[in-house]
């Protein structure tokens, strides 16, 4: 007897502790928890995400939102709303005791969808908490729903709970829901539509037919419970309920922000402005206005371009990378990351790498020239060679084992070289061709070693990369940071970020000019005729193939836009060859076309902006090959490889003999 009594003194004592720490810790709660503005949420508006010439390129966060006022809101949508979710909300206090017990009972059963909470308690866990199930959030929540209701009407919580509550289908507030569902505002609504709304709230992905095949079962006998509550709390005839017809649902758009090549740009986006200091719910409820750098022209030329020069029957994880720079400024004015975000989210333009072949092989030649190394100077190129690598052997081929028999610098670079561009890399150093590499634009992240292979790009670094190394040669060896973000202004319009052009002048106007007048020549008459077809303007660039073909690039420029782009796959392994029906896809092959479908629209209507006369460096320059710029027009031919006006041998397409040290070309 005696131990039954202190077990039950010791019970009683432990629960009296408890309340008495309950009871304190709740009073310490309300006294400290302070209620934000509850404006502040339900005002909301998207962030939104401007071209550079203000027009817009998208939304961000999840407030696809149009605030509404209750008076705007029939009364038959909110009867609807309450009748599923709080009959008792005019009369009942902001929290329901029983309402919470029965929940939390469910809880600890395993139980699921089982409600509790008041329209106030939802309004606000929506606006100012949480969605996480822990005690201190389900404190703050009933300190929150105590307060508001000192501070607010039942009409003000009301209007703000159907301007915030979510409704699937990315739609936040009753406003939203009417257009998404069905396809109107909220006072055309009908009371079967207001029903459907009314019940879907409750939980999206349960209910709505689109997510699920079981769901239209539950929403059509939730519709029929939320239409019977109506009735019970006299708000609507039972003849009308009775009468009443399931209505029909607008089917769900899988799109959105987020969708298709939009989506790397949006997330990059945001990616930047993350690095300035703008967290995401800042951007998700503070209805910024962001102008980037993108110029739509630019933009939709991009996407335009890949879609029409991407390899018919392309495997799916062919990737597709472009970045276009303005030189001299860094703003990117177009990218293209990727078919869909909504698929893959790796960025091929920012986040994808691959090796980068002889897209390097223009820094060996600066290297050169600020060495004194002209253009003019003569170079055996018969392949294969062997040179030495630290003792090592390294034995290199030219594409297609291609003989080159004293040539100027000037032609090996047309054709891309290999026995030429290695010897070439040794004198000038490897050290200094990647000092070229970091100061045109390559960042340190990108790993290089200063060894015979780097002349061949054996590095690998992403598309934009590339493009920012390429605007500072089309810069006349200014180096620009790149940025797309312009500016941030608030919702009162208020400047809150403004960007600045970051410039460094990295190499003599001079050396510039004789790489431009180099590269020039790779487009009139070497490894990048394809780039040329049909521009008027003067142009210049690289291809950078890799050894096996496992990526293919090309790099070029303009007086006014300096652009990259890569093909590679997912599996670096994976060869690219037989994509398009071609035995071997170099960067002579699909990424020059989709170059030049790009330059050729973006260049179109603007002056035509002539690059610096050779400087001949050393000695003399030697005289240029070509005779005219390629009229064919690419879209008849995969590969536009016209016939080059030289007296040296071109490239043939067929495969690169192997070597124990993979080398690059074109």
């Amino acid at each position: 007897m005696f131990e039954r009594q202190k077990v039950i003194r010791y019970t009683v004592f432990t629960v009296g502790i408890g309340f008495i720490v309950a009871v304190l810790g709740f009073t310490l709660a309300f006294f400290t928890v302070k209620v934000p503005d509850p404006n502040a949420f339900v005002n909301s508006q998207s962030t939104i995400i401007q071209y550079a010439d203000g027009s817009e390129l998208g939304r961000l966060g999840s407030e696809n939102r149009t605030i509404v006022t209750l008076a705007n809101i029939p009364l038959s949508v909110r009867h609807a709303v309450m009748a599923a979710e709080d009959r008792n909300f005019y009369t009942e206090s902001a929290i329901s005791p029983l309402g919470i017990a029965r929940a939390l009972l469910n809880d600890l059963r395993g139980g699921s969808l089982q409600g509790g909470s008041t329209i106030t308690q939802q309004y606000a866990k929506t606006a100012f908490l949480t969605q996480q199930r822990t005690i201190t959030r389900k404190v703050k929540e009933l300190v929150i729903s105590l307060k508001l209701q000192n501070i607010m009407s039942k009409d003000q919580i009301l209007e703000n709970y159907l301007n915030t509550i979510y409704f699937g289908r990315g739609s936040y507030g009753i406003e939203t829901a009417s257009e998404v569902y069905f396809g109107r505002t909220v006072d055309q609504l009908n009371v079967s539509q207001a029903a459907v709304l009314a019940s879907i709230l409750r939980s999206p992905g349960y209910y709505d037919p689109s997510y699920g095949g079981g769901n239209m079962k539950r929403l059509q006998e939730r519709w029929r419970y939320v239409l019977d509550g109506m009735v019970s709390a006299h708000w609507l005839s039972k003849r009308s309920a009775d009468a009443a017809i399931f209505p029909t649902l607008k089917d769900r758009v899988r799109s959105g922000t987020l969708s298709g090549p939009k989506g790397y740009v949006v997330s990059w986006v945001v990616h930047e402005l993350g690095k300035l200091g703008f967290t995401e719910d800042q951007l998700q409820t503070g209805g910024y206005v962001i102008r980037t750098t993108l110029e739509k022209k630019n933009q939709e030329a991009a996407v335009d371009a890949v879609d029409k020069g991407t390899p018919k029957g392309a495997p799916d994880n062919l990737r597709i990378g472009l970045v276009s720079i303005r030189p001299g400024t860094g703003e990117i004015v177009a990218m293209y990351g990727g078919r869909d975000y909504l698929v893959s989210q790796l960025n091929s333009a920012t986040q994808g790498i691959t090796q980068a072949g002889s897209s390097f092989k223009p820094f060996a030649l600066v290297a050169a020239l600020e060495q004194g190394i002209p253009l003019s100077s003569t170079w055996n190129g018969v392949s294969p060679q062997v040179f030495d690598d630290a003792g090592k052997p390294y034995p290199v081929f030219n594409y297609g084992n291609e003989q080159y028999k004293n040539i100027d610098l000037l032609t090996a670079t047309a054709h891309s070289v290999n026995t030429i561009f290695v010897p070439l890399g040794m004198k000038a150093g490897p050290d200094k061709i990647i000092d070229v590499a970091r100061r045109a634009g390559i960042p340190t992240t990108v790993a290089m070693m200063p060894t015979p292979s780097v002349t061949l790009g054996v590095a690998s670094p992403h598309v934009i990369d590339l493009a920012a190394a390429y605007a500072t040669f089309a810069a006349n060896g200014t180096y620009a940071k790149p940025f797309i973000v312009n500016e941030v202004l608030g919702s009162n319009k208020g400047v809150l970020y403004q960007s600045q052009i970051q410039t460094q002048q990295v190499f003599q106007p001079n050396v510039m000019a004789d790489l431009t007048h180099a590269l020039q020549q790779v487009v009139a008459y070497g490894t990048g005729t394809g780039a040329a077809v049909g521009i008027q303007q003067p142009i210049a660039g690289k291809t950078g193939t890799t050894t096996d073909n496992a990526s293919a690039w090309f790099n070029g420029y303009s007086p006014q836009f300096a652009t990259s782009i890569a093909l590679f796959r997912d599996d670096a392994t994976q060869s690219l060859n037989g994509i398009g029906g071609l035995n071997s896809v170099t960067g002579g092959s699909f990424p020059a076309r989709i170059w030049n479908l790009y330059t050729r629209t973006v260049l179109s209507g603007q002056p035509i902006v002539p690059f610096p006369e050779p400087a001949n460096i050393g000695g003399t320059t030697p005289v240029s090959y070509a005779t005219a710029i390629p009229t064919l027009d690419p879209a008849l031919a995969v590969t536009p490889t016209p016939k080059p006006v030289a007296k040296y041998p071109t490239a043939s397409p067929s495969p690169t003999k192997a070597a124990p040290t993979k080398t690059k070309k074109k």
